[in-house]
């Protein structure tokens, strides 16, 4: 009798073992290297105030995706949707406890996880919108295009920009393509490799439609991505890429949880 009971004590105890050995929330890395000043974050309604980044946050487990929120003065407001997957520990409540554990791991949504481990929040300058045309740019050329038709003819193609990666640890390869927000005249591209962390090359922006002026509306996506680890994503604006004459980011890599 004494054993019988035990083993329902284990069964008991392992049926729900998503939910002890991850518990009912999750941990998450919010990062932004352009910002240093405290962020204001709101995680799914509740505020934290005068946080720096990178922080790492709890958020909910669940099946609903999560929102965050960060907000800066000096900086437009950024928000982050943080999908869910599958957690893979609640598949050994099916074999050890059976629908029990199931339900238990279903009610404190430990059967979810965040898709990543780490977020960018990609907050971005509110001066850059600030203006309508850099007085500093060579008379003509702030609305002289890329072209096809005329490679090489306009300043902005003349213009050198550093581009410069590195990770923690490194060879982690590299990835980018260009995210507009005005695709009809600056196309979204697919994902190009450069190589592995570290990176340093110099380069121009011979982007098809890009102007001095349209820049503000176009990102250059990077992705870096080494096995075991989470995959990180950052945007840089490429009208500060120009104003700056760089394009630099460390990506601490975080490793992919078990």
């Amino acid at each position: 009798m004494k054993k019988l009971f035990m083993l329902g004590l284990c069964i008991a105890v392992l049926s729900s073992c998503a939910t002890i050995f991850n518990g009912s929330k999750a941990r998450v890395v919010l990062a932004d290297d352009n910002v240093t000043d405290p962020v204001d974050l709101t995680i799914d309604g509740a505020k934290y105030p005068n946080v720096l980044l990178p922080a790492r946050v709890k958020i909910k487990r669940g099946f609903k995706d999560t929102r965050v929120i960060a907000e800066a003065r000096g900086y437009h407001a950024s928000s982050v949707d943080i999908h869910k997957k599958f957690n893979g520990t609640t598949l050994w409540n099916i074999l050890l406890g059976g629908i029990p554990g199931m339900a238990v791991d279903a009610a404190t949504g430990a059967m979810m996880k965040p898709e990543s481990n780490y977020y960018d929040l990609n907050m971005q300058p509110a001066t850059l919108r600030n203006y309508v045309e850099d007085p500093t740019i060579m008379a003509g050329e702030a609305s002289n295009a890329v072209s096809r038709d005329n490679p090489g003819q306009t300043a902005l193609e003349r213009t050198v920009i550093r581009w410069y990666f590195d990770s923690d640890p490194r060879g982690a390869r590299i990835y980018w393509r260009v995210v507009s927000s005005i695709p009809a005249v600056v196309k979204n591209t697919n994902e190009t490799y450069l190589m592995t962390t570290p990176f340093e090359e110099t380069r121009s922006f011979n982007i098809l439609g890009l102007t001095y002026e349209n820049a503000r509306d176009v990102q250059i996506e990077i992705k870096v991505s080494k096995k075991g680890y989470e995959d990180q994503v950052k945007r840089f604006n490429v009208r500060q890429a120009i104003d700056q004459q760089e394009i630099s980011g460390f990506f601490e890599m975080v490793e992919k949880a078990e």
